[in-house]
């Protein structure tokens, strides 16, 4: 009996060392396998297929392989920071040895105008008119109400270049903005409206007083021929 033991002890070291397999190897998970070649005009684009990341788009494309006889996918997303995210379907899946093509276009996001969560500062716009409309570089901020008007900026945006205040009646009024307020700081504006000039009517001439008085002396003398 302990010789059997020790035979079958030997057995196993001599399997073990000689890398043989002591049961029967399993196949492989998934079965067959086939690509996805993702192709992306960003390079640095991250892919993922189910929410699963992939990998990166680098020169323009990503394989991606997966088991012919796995569950398939049912979308693919790619994504990068300052640009729009792809979403789409996957319609079309690879048999053995296969390749499909899958294409994603990632468009620039545009930055906003004012950074939001900037620093802020303020424009505090002074008026002699109320209801007067104020601009920074054509762009509607609001009403004059007490005789000014406080317009909030990001210190951190791009500065305004001219501002203009008018209202209906007046003459406008623009100037340019050479002071820029730092977090906190409130820097004054000041504008005055001129109401505009109201039409006078034009005194005669000295023909046309002429060529009047010459209508009345005439008719007047034709009147009195008549009466004689």
């Amino acid at each position: 009996m302990m010789k059997k033991i020790m035979y079958l002890l030997v057995l196993v070291c001599v399997f073990g060392i000689a890398g043989l397999p002591l049961t029967a190897s399993a196949t492989t998970i998934g079965g067959d396998q086939g690509w996805y070649k993702v192709h992306c005009n960003v390079d640095g684009a991250q892919v993922y297929f189910d929410g699963e990341y992939q990998g990166e788009i680098s020169g323009g494309v990503l394989s991606v392989a997966v088991y012919t006889t796995g569950t398939p996918y049912q979308e693919y997303s790619i994504s990068k920071d300052g640009y729009s995210t792809d979403t789409q379907e996957v319609k079309q899946y690879p048999a053995k040895g296969e390749t499909v093509d899958l294409y994603a276009t990632l468009n620039p996001v545009e930055a906003p105008v004012g950074p939001i969560g900037g620093d802020q500062g303020w424009y505090v716009v002074h008026c002699n008119v109320d209801g007067a409309q104020v601009y920074f570089d054509s762009e509607l901020k609001g009403q004059i109400s007490g005789g000014e008007l406080s317009v909030p900026i990001y210190t951190t945006g791009t500065p305004y270049q001219e501002y203009s205040v008018q209202n209906a009646g007046y003459y406008p009024f623009s100037a340019k903005i050479t002071q820029y307020p730092g977090k906190g700081e409130t820097v004054a504006l000041y504008a005055t409206l001129n109401p505009e000039a109201a039409p006078t009517k034009s005194p005669l001439s000295p023909v046309t007083g002429i060529v009047a008085i010459s209508v009345i002396g005439l008719a007047s003398a034709m009147l009195f021929r008549k009466e004689n």
